[in-house]
C-alpha cells in the first residue's frame, strides 16, 4: 500500500508531501490543475521514463520518493531484492526515491540502496496499479489472463505442474539414453576391448601402493642380504662371537667358586650372551622381512608396470582402474541391454505424458468452469456502467503441444464485442476513454481484486458519464476499496463523494511562477469541492445541500 509520496520540483509542483492510507481516496480539481502531473510523478517512482523536461523551470533536479507498507500480495518484493543484491529487513516499508537531472540522466534508489531503474519496472507491478486511458498493462495483458482466471476460479495448477515436470524428467532420460547408446554403439570396439583388458588384469583398489611397497622392501633386502649373513655368520657361527662367549661361560662356570672376580665375570659374560641373543633375534627378524624372490620381484614389477600403463592409456590414476572396470563394465552390459532399457524409458514417457494429459484436461474444465462464472459476474457489472450493449467472454482454447507447459495447454484472453453483432476482439483493441476503464472495474470488481497490486489507481474513469452511471462507478469503486487502497482521478461528484479520504488538486500563480498543490480536505472543504463539482464557477446553496445529500448516502 502507498503510504506517503514526497514530490520535489517536478513540472508545477515545487514541493508536495503527501500520505495516504487504506480505503478509497480520490482526487479532484478543476481541468489543467496538474491531477495528471501527480501520477506522471509517482510514475516516475515506478520505473517510468525519466524525461529532463519534468525537472521544474530553474531547478538542477527533480525528486520522487514513494513509500510503500507491503503487504502478504507483494511478496514478490523481497524476492526481487535478493537477486538484485539489496538488504531488506521483514516488516520494513519499501521506500523508492527517483532522481532526474535537468541536465540529463537519473539515478534510483530502494531503500536508500542504489539500484537500476529497471529493478523500478520490475517492483511496479506488485506495488501499484494505474489504470488510465491509454493504459496497455494489467488486466489488458493477455498473458496475465490465465493467472488471473486460476485464481478467480481457484483452480488447482499443482498437479499439472508435478505431472509436467515428471513427464520432461522422463523425455531428459530417454534423450540421455538414446545418446549413451548412440554413442556406445560407436565405440562399441573400443569399449568390448577396453573392458576386456582391464578385466584380465583385475586392478584392486590401492594395489599400486603396496605393490610399490613390496618391491622396494625386496629390493633394500637384495642389496643387504650380504651384510646381514655376515653380521649373523659372526654373532652365531660356528666360529661366531656368541659360540666363543657361551664356551667362556662354561669355563667360568666351573671356576667362579674360586674367587669372587671370577662370579662377577661369569655374571658379566651371561649378560653379555643375553643381549647378543637378542641382536642376533633382531638380526634374523629383519633379514626374514627383507627376503626377497627374485621371482617374486620380476612378478610385481611386471603387474606394476602393466598397471601403470593402463593407467596411462586410459588417462587416469592406478587406483581409479578398478573404479575404470566397473562403469565401462556397465556401459558394454547397457549396450547389449540397451534395446530394452531404451523401451522401458520410452514406456514411462508414454505414461507421463498420458498423466500430464489427463491432469491438464481436467486443469481445461475448471478453467472453462471458471471462465463461464467469470463471463456471468462480469456481465452484471457491465449494465450499470452504461456498458449494456457490450459483450465480454472469457476464451479457453488448446495451445499447440510445443507450447504446454507447466501451467497447462491452455491459452487464455479476455475479449469483448462493444455493439450488437460486432466479432469479439482483445479488450485493448475494442474499448477506448472512458470505456476502457469502465470495463476495467467491472473486471476487477468481478475478480474481487485477485492477482492484482495492493494498490489500484484509476485516471477519470468516469469521463463522458453522469447520473445513474457515475453513481454505479462510485458504488463499485468503493466495493472495490474494501481492505485494500483504491485512488481515483475523477470529475464526478458521485464518485468523489464515495471517497475516504480527498485531496484537492489546484493551480496558483504569484505573477511570475505558476505551481500546482495539493490540499487535503476536511468535511467541511470536501462538501465545499463536491458542491462545486455539481454547479461550476459559482457555488450555490442548492448544490451545496446536493453535496450534502450525496456524502450521506455514499
Amino acid at each position: 500500500m502507498l503510504t506517503a509520496l514526497s514530490i520535489r520540483d517536478v513540472v508545477l509542483i515545487e514541493a508536495l508531501d503527501l500520505e495516504f492510507g487504506a480505503g478509497l481516496g480520490v482526487l479532484t480539481g478543476e481541468t489543467g490543475a496538474g491531477k495528471s502531473i501527480l501520477l506522471d510523478a509517482l510514475g516516475l517512482a515506478l520505473g517510468g521514463r525519466g524525461d529532463s523536461g519534468l525537472v521544474r523551470q530553474g531547478a538542477a533536479q527533480a525528486v520522487v520518493t514513494a513509500s510503500f507498507e507491503l503487504s502478504p500480495r507483494a511478496a514478490g518484493v523481497s524476492a526481487l531484492m535478493a537477486e538484485n543484491g539489496l538488504e531488506m529487513e521483514p516488516g520494513e516499508p519499501l521506500i523508492i526515491r527517483r532522481i532526474v537531472k535537468a541536465d540529463g540522466g537519473s539515478r534510483a534508489f530502494v531503500n536508500d540502496q542504489p539500484a537500476s531503474v529497471g529493478l523500478l519496472r520490475e517492483l511496479a507491478p506488485h506495488l501499484v496499479e494505474i489504470h488510465g486511458q491509454h493504459d496497455d498493462r494489467g488486466l489488458l495483458n493477455p498473458r496475465g489472463h490465465r493467472a488471473l482466471l486460476d485464481v478467480y476460479g481457484r483452480c488447482d495448477t499443482a498437479a499439472v505442474a508435478h505431472a509436467h515436470r515428471d513427464w520432461r524428467d522422463s523425455e531428459e532420460a530417454l534423450a540421455a539414453a538414446r545418446a549413451e547408446q548412440d554413442a556406445a554403439e560407436r565405440d562399441r570396439e573400443w569399449l568390448e576391448h577396453a573392458v576386456a583388458e582391464l578385466r584380465a588384469l583385475s586392478p584392486e583398489q590401492g594395489e599400486e601402493e603396496q605393490l610399490a611397497e613390496r618391491r622396494a622392501t625386496m629390493q633394500r633386502g637384495e642389496k643387504i642380504a650380504g651384510d646381514l649373513q655376515s653380521v649373523a655368520d659372526l654373532l652365531d657361527g660356528s666360529d661366531g662371537a656368541l659360540t666363543r662367549v657361551r664356551q667362556a661361560a662354561r669355563i667360568l662356570d666351573r671356576i667362579a667358586e674360586d674367587h669372587a672376580a671370577l662370579a662377577e665375570a661369569l655374571a658379566a659374560v651371561d649378560r653379555a650372551i643375553i643381549e647378543a641373543s637378542s641382536a642376533q633375534e633382531r638380526v634374523d627378524e629383519a633379514a626374514e622381512a627383507l627376503a626377497f624372490d627374485p621371482a617374486a620381484l620380476e612378478a610385481d614389477e611386471a603387474r606394476l608396470f602393466d598397471l601403470r600403463g593402463l593407467a596411462r592409456k586410459h588417462r587416469v590414476q592406478p587406483d581409479e582402474l578398478a573404479a575404470l572396470t566397473g562403469e565401462l563394465g556397465d556401459r558394454l552390459d547397457r549396450l547389449e541391454s540397451g534395446g530394452a532399457g531404451i523401451a522401458k524409458l520410452e514406456a514411462a514417457v508414454a505414461l507421463a505424458r498420458a498423466a500430464y494429459e489427463k491432469a491438464a484436461a481436467k486443469l481445461s474444465g475448471e478453467r472453462s468452469k471458471a471462465a463461464k462464472r467469470l463471463d456471468a459476474a462480469v456481465a452484471a457489472e457491465l449494465k450499470p456502467l452504461k456498458l449494456d450493449a457490450a459483450r465480454f467472454r472469457t476464451v479457453v482454447a488448446q495451445l499447440p503441444e510445443e507450447q504446454w507447459g507447466a501451467a497447462g495447454m491452455d491459452r487464455v484472453e479476455f475479449e469483448i464485442s462493444t455493439n450488437p453483432g460486432a466479432d469479439f476482439a482483445p479488450l485493448i483493441k475494442i474499448a477506448s476513454g472512458g470505456e476502457l476503464s469502465r470495463f476495467i472495474l467491472s473486471l476487477k470488481v468481478a475478480l474481487a481484486e485477485e492477482g492484482g497490486a495492493a494498490t489500484l489507481i484509476f485516471d477519470e474513469i468516469d469521463r463522458g458519464v453522469g447520473g445513474a452511471v457515475a453513481s454505479a462507478i462510485g458504488e463499485r469503486l468503493a466495493r472495490l476499496a474494501t481492505g485494500s487502497q483504491l485512488l481515483v482521478v475523477t470529475h464526478s461528484p458521485q464518485v468523489a463523494a464515495r471517497g475516504n479520504r480527498h485531496l484537492l488538486i489546484a493551480k496558483s500563480h504569484d505573477g511570475t511562477v505558476t505551481r500546482t498543490g495539493v490540499t487535503p480536505l476536511d468535511a467541511d472543504q470536501r462538501r465545499e469541492e463536491i458542491a462545486r463539482m455539481l454547479s461550476g464557477a459559482e457555488i450555490t446553496a442548492e448544490a451545496r445541500a446536493q453535496a450534502e445529500r450525496l456524502i450521506e448516502t455514499a
